[in-house]
């Protein structure tokens, strides 16, 4: 038990000073290639929030369960809007240049309209699906890739007239060495959490809906919180719209090359799978309301975190329904 309590304390302080390195490498390098924050999050960012899921998403398809990257990604999509980035818009409403978030959003929205074909049209995912996924996946990195060179060459014409310089290196080693210590600090605090609430006599279903469901979205929520502190909100809308994107891609790309799969359905309303009849059209609905208005006015509005915080306490009273 005191093992157990040292290293969630241990977790936790992985997860702070991991915030911190992450959300400042990142910062650095957005500065210094004259990128957009929103898109360093929703590309460099995202893809080290995301990491850990892609792995444990993986491993789980190598064993013959890919299926659970379905209801994974889905869940951390509405997790990550509807609580996550509904919190941060909430506390701190910012504006945004429209067209770094046109790039992430569009990419999403096509991902997300062929995984819900799949779903609703065929009730399975092929390999062929899987690699489909995993070219959307390759595309957006090569477009964002290719525009990041184009600015960094105008950006060393600036820094060479200005003088302005920021050690990439460190950034670079900032950023890693936080998104290390966001992802060992996660299972930590999940892990030891787990331990001491079931040594304290808490239901095993209580802990599913706490720490363990807090799990896959800690990276995002810690990247959320930190880059709120340090005044980086686009960097943080950023990563979750990334961070939704490479959900459908890269982790559900991944694992259904690996293990092709039916859609489960485990849970049903009128004999109907409850993922394509409620999980599916609020995954687009939460995405609609975070990003339509955004791009419209250029900025975030506090009607818009309120909203989704509402649609995610409903969402979250029907799982104890069905």
């Amino acid at each position: 038990m005191i093992s157990a309590v040292l290293l969630l304390l241990l977790g936790f302080l992985l997860l702070i000073f991991g915030g911190n390195w992450f959300v400042d490498g990142a910062a650095d390098i957005a500065r210094k290639y004259r990128v957009p924050e929103l898109l360093i999050g929703a590309t460099i960012v995202s893809v080290g929030t995301t990491l850990p899921e892609v792995l444990v998403s993986t491993e789980a398809a190598a064993m013959g369960h890919g299926e659970l990257a379905y209801g994974n990604a889905i869940g951390s999509i509405i997790c990550n809007t509807a609580f996550i980035s509904a919190l941060s818009v909430t506390i701190k409403p910012t504006s945004f240049e429209k067209k770094s978030l046109l790039i992430p959003s569009l990419f999403f929205f096509a991902a997300a309209v062929f995984y819900a074909a799949n779903s609703y049209i065929f009730g399975y995912f092929s390999r062929l699906s899987g690699i489909i996924l995993l070219l959307i996946f390759a595309a957006y990195m090569f477009f964002n890739i290719k525009n990041a060179v184009n600015d960094s060459v105008a950006a060393k014409k600036e820094d060479s007239a200005s003088g302005g310089e920021i050690n990439v290196i460190k950034a670079i080693i900032m950023l890693v060495a936080g998104a290390a210590a966001i992802a060992f600090g996660s299972d930590l605090l999940v892990e030891n959490g787990t331990i001491i609430a079931k040594r304290l006599g808490v239901p095993e279903s209580v802990i599913g809906l706490t720490f363990i469901a807090l799990g896959t979205s800690l990276p995002e929520l810690v990247t959320a919180i930190t880059s709120l502190i340090k005044g980086h909100s686009a960097l943080s809308l950023g990563n979750i719209i990334g961070a939704n994107f490479f959900n459908l891609v890269l982790v559900s790309g991944l694992s259904i090359t690996v293990s092709p799969f039916e859609v489960p359905a485990n849970k049903q309303i009128a004999g109907i799978n409850s993922s394509l009849l409620i999980d599916i059209p609020l995954m687009f609905i939460v995405m609609l309301i975070i990003t339509v208005p955004t791009m419209i006015s250029g900025k975030t509005r506090r009607s818009q975190g309120i909203m989704l915080l509402l649609l995610y306490c409903a969402f979250c009273a029907l799982q104890f329904i069905l």
